[in-house]
């Protein structure tokens, strides 16, 4: 799954888990309702400040819009995959060497 996919699906889950309707939810972060809509079906990305304004409401972190919430097998692989994406090399090689000591 591409990262905008999976952003736009967390941010619809968050509103339906919220119980907001895409005019409350847009009301509270400050965009359209288009917006939101235009976010949720994937056709353009939201801006860091969109990401921040929603972060901030919900008190969560920006990765969180990146984990998947799956216990499918490949969609595990492909979100640690997906958080693995924005780690410098030093942090993969700590990563690396904490999954070799836990598969043992």
């Amino acid at each position: 799954m591409k990262y905008q996919e999976l952003i736009s699906k967390n941010i619809k889950e968050l509103r339906l888990k919220h119980n907001l309707t895409q005019e409350e939810f847009a009301e509270k972060i400050g965009i359209s309702i288009n917006g939101i809509s235009n976010i949720e079906r994937c056709r353009y990305q939201p801006t860091a400040g969109t990401i921040d304004k929603i972060c901030k409401e919900f008190n969560i972190t920006p990765a969180k819009l990146l984990v998947m919430k799956s216990k499918n097998h490949t969609d595990i692989i492909e979100n640690i995959a997906v958080l693995l994406s924005g780690c410098s090399p030093k942090q993969l090689k700590q990563i690396y060497a904490i999954i070799n000591i836990l598969v043992k």
